[in-house]
């Protein structure tokens, strides 16, 4: 033990910490007899390859000074080993990754304890409904070693495309807890973990080897910016956050006959299963050859006037005028929330947010969306979130032509006043005649069915089809007269 204790790791991690930690001292050191991969950076967390099913020992040591924690000198000690996932994203999806699993792996766990090999463990007790962990009673002043073996292997977790997948990587965490007045063992001590990937039999141990040997191949400078393969690894300390922190305070304030739930550190994460993508909309398709459009170009002099059906570019979703119901708004309540949430396709995270208020989810930042929803819903959330919008590429003003006869009388009643002409501004995000039919539909209320052509009237009266191409060449805010003939 006193050789593992020398490791270079620790006088690293040692001369990194800010000063005021100094003088903090992890009670226990839990080291795993497993290598550390050499293709790890230099800064970077270290990673160790197990193999599936196979027993490796993790040594729990005590590393307490004279007079540290006294009050558990002579007595026993709860740990428990688990292992949980290494993504913040499936972290946030841990219970439905846990059933899937298990729904493909019937009667199997995903940790098991070797007990036959196990040191100094006392009382191992394994939850059917925690399938991920163990937990056993030790003495910290006695030799201990606790054989884990793990069952799931990383690529189990990765989505199936075309073979090959990258696994996901894994953590493997032990918390310790001392008893308290009542008996239990609910006052967490320390907590510590380390990442590993679990590889079919054999597996780990060709990564090792191919590791190496890409690191031999590589020039002295460039093997000078990752670190040395370690022939153990070192769980490192674990500082909880401070929501976690709340959750284990209160479990330590419930009824002292029930012990602390092995997933307390991820009891905030786990959230049941999710909904399916909503349907894509119906396409539709042209069938009678009913109204036709017709542009015409504007001369006259017009003032601008709020239209409530136009489409904004501040909302290019569905491209009609969201208004203030469609932006979340802090005062939102959870059931608001959530049909925000299934108003813009989100169905998928209802159950992830589904103690969010309006203030709660507007609290999360960019960074904390793309890890627990992925980088693309991730993105698209906090847009959504924002009121980000995409610039249109073009826009053109539309007025649907008075009747002649109206135009007459109030040309005749007032000869300084010209006819009111209303004008709905379209946004074009694509350049193309399809984009100018679809959006004439939604601003004039026209179902998109009925419109078979859309024309631009040129010289002497001619109707020209309106096409891509002269899409392209329209004048960014020309303004245009819009009738239907048939």
């Amino acid at each position: 033990f006193s050789d593992v204790l020398a490791l270079p790791i620790f006088k690293q991690e040692d001369s990194s910490l800010p000063q005021e930690n100094e003088t903090k001292h992890p009670p226990f050191q839990y080291v795993m007899c497993a290598a550390t991969s050499p293709a790890v950076k230099l800064y970077d967390e270290t990673l160790t390859y197990l193999n599936q099913g196979q027993s490796y020992e993790i040594r729990m040591l005590d590393n307490r000074k004279a007079g540290d924690i006294p009050e558990i000198n002579g007595k026993l000690v709860k740990s428990i080993i688990r292992v949980v996932f290494h993504d913040r994203r499936l972290q946030y999806t841990e219970h439905q990754q846990l059933e899937g699993w298990k729904w493909n792996r019937p009667g199997d766990r995903l940790l098991d304890l070797d007990i036959p090999m196990s040191v100094g463990v006392i009382d191992i007790k394994t939850n059917p409904s925690q399938l991920n962990a163990v937990e056993f009673l030790w003495d910290p002043t006695k030799c201990t070693s606790a054989f884990i073996q793990v069952h799931c292997i990383s690529t189990e977790f990765t989505p199936r495309k075309h073979g090959g997948e990258k696994g996901v990587p894994f953590r493997i965490q032990v918390d310790t807890f001392k008893q308290t007045e009542s008996g239990e063992y609910t006052d967490h001590l320390h907590s510590a973990s380390c990442q590993i990937k679990v590889f079919k039999p054999k597996g780990a141990d060709r990564k090792q080897k191919t590791d190496r040997e890409k690191m031999e191949k590589r020039t002295a400078h460039e093997k000078e910016k990752y670190q040395p393969s370690y022939d153990t690894t070192v769980l490192t300390e674990m500082r909880l956050e401070p929501i976690i922190e709340d959750a284990v305070e209160h479990e330590q304030k419930k009824s002292s006959k029930r012990t602390l739930p092995a997933d307390y550190g991820d009891s905030l994460a786990k959230r049941g299963s999710c909904s399916p993508w909503p349907d894509t909309p119906t396409t539709f398709v042209n069938n009678s050859p009913t109204p036709a459009p017709t542009f015409t170009s504007a001369q006259h002099s017009t003032y601008s006037v709020p239209d409530s059906n136009s489409s904004s570019p501040n909302h290019q979703g569905d491209g009609t005028s969201q208004g203030s119901g469609d932006q979340l708004h802090p005062s939102a309540t959870i059931q608001e929330t959530q049909q925000w949430l299934l108003k813009h396709r989100f169905s998928t995270y209802t159950r992830l947010f589904s103690n969010f208020s309006g203030a709660d989810l507007l609290k999360l930042t960019r960074e904390d969306l793309v890890q627990i929803c992925g980088p693309a819903d991730g993105i698209r959330l906090y847009n959504a979130l924002k009121s980000r919008s995409v610039r249109p590429r073009l826009t053109i003003y539309v007025c649907q032509e008075p009747l002649r006869s109206i135009q007459l009388e109030r040309q005749d009643g007032d000869s300084s006043n010209g006819a009111i002409y209303v004008y709905h501004a379209i946004y074009l995000e694509e350049m193309a005649a399809s984009e100018v039919t679809r959006k004439l539909a939604l601003a004039f209320n026209i179902p998109l069915h009925q419109i078979n052509q859309v024309y631009r009237q040129g010289p002497t009266g001619i109707h020209i089809l309106v096409s891509d191409q002269m899409v392209q060449n329209f004048q960014d805010e020309s303004c245009f007269l819009f009738t239907t003939i048939k």
